[in-house]
């Protein structure tokens, strides 16, 4: 199924399927509130059938934009935006740990029919201005299928440390606050998704900081007769040996719906100076109600 491709020059990438429908809205142009961790985020992000999966600045969480590469703890500073969590205080108000992700440019921009290829230069800015990380960023969308009622968002990174210093990743859970690991690309989801079905290759609920090759997110919206999927999956290297550090699920459905890829859960891991990771992430926009059975057959038929 093809697509058509809208660059708003200095804005967005916008994303529409055959009859119109915006399925997605890359906005690389960031919002201006520094406390919110200025970055670049995905949304709206909607299914074929044109539901809204993403939340955009929730009230319980301002800085939660769609779908977003953050890092919450990193040598001191916030890139996840909002409140740092401080072992014994809570979370504070700490506006001089905030940093921000610049959007440098893309280095690679292809559209066919039925596929979209980015690649994206970044530049992670520590509060005070000191440029920290480099990261290439390819975000794809393809398998656009009206059939299945599904489309694919591929979303990669590349981080090399540029400064003199090592880099430590970490999460509020590595900082003290049991089970709440967050880091790393996260899904914020729209309200409709509060209370939705969670389950993974393997079972369902009680999937906070497990591992696993995928993870999918369903729901039933309010306003339609209808229900939506999502479907978070890993690359296969991901959870093999090369990964830099193992990944675990953080995954809520009460009293907020949120997915990450958590790349520091449970234990920090150093990234030196001039040194770089990678991971590449899959997430499956559906139409639907979907069981285990059908997210695994397709996955299966997507490769990689």
């Amino acid at each position: 199924m093809s697509f058509r491709v809208r660059h708003e020059i200095g804005e967005a990438v916008v994303v529409e399927a055959a009859g119109g429908t915006e399925i997605l809205r890359y906005v690389y142009r960031p919002d201006p509130e520094p406390f919110e961790s200025r970055k670049p985020y995905a949304h709206p992000v909607r299914t074929l059938g044109g539901r809204t999966v993403t939340g955009y600045r929730p009230n319980d969480h301002r800085w939660h934009k769609g779908l977003q590469m953050t890092a919450s703890h990193l040598s001191g500073q916030n890139f996840w935006g909002g409140n740092s969590y401080v072992h014994g205080r809570g979370y504070l108000p700490l506006a001089e740990r905030v940093g921000s992700m610049r959007h440098d440019g893309f280095s690679g921009f292809s559209v066919t029919g039925e596929r979209l290829d980015l690649v994206e230069q970044l530049t992670w800015v520590e509060h005070a201005g000191s440029e920290w990380a480099r990261e290439e960023r390819g975000l794809s969308v393809h398998s656009v299928d009206a059939a299945a009622g599904a489309w694919v968002l591929d979303w990669s990174l590349r981080l090399r440390n540029v400064r003199d210093v090592d880099l430590v990743f970490g999460s509020p859970t590595t900082a003290g606050r049991e089970m709440a690991g967050y880091t790393g690309l996260q899904w914020r989801g729209a309200r409709d998704f509060t209370g939705g079905t969670v389950f993974g290759a393997s079972g369902g609920g009680g999937l906070m900081g497990t591992q696993g090759a995928w993870l999918a997110f369903g729901t039933e919206h309010d306003d339609v007769d209808a229900h939506s999927t999502l479907v978070f999956a890993h690359a296969p290297e991901n959870l093999g040996e090369g990964a830099i550090h193992p990944s675990h699920w953080f995954v809520r459905s009460e009293p907020i719906p949120s997915v990450a890829f958590s790349w520091a859960f449970f234990e920090e891991f150093v990234l030196p100076p001039g040194e770089s990771f990678s991971y590449r992430y899959r997430i499956v926009v559906a139409d639907g109600a979907w069981d285990r059975e059908r997210v695994a057959a397709y996955l299966d038929g997507v490769p990689w």
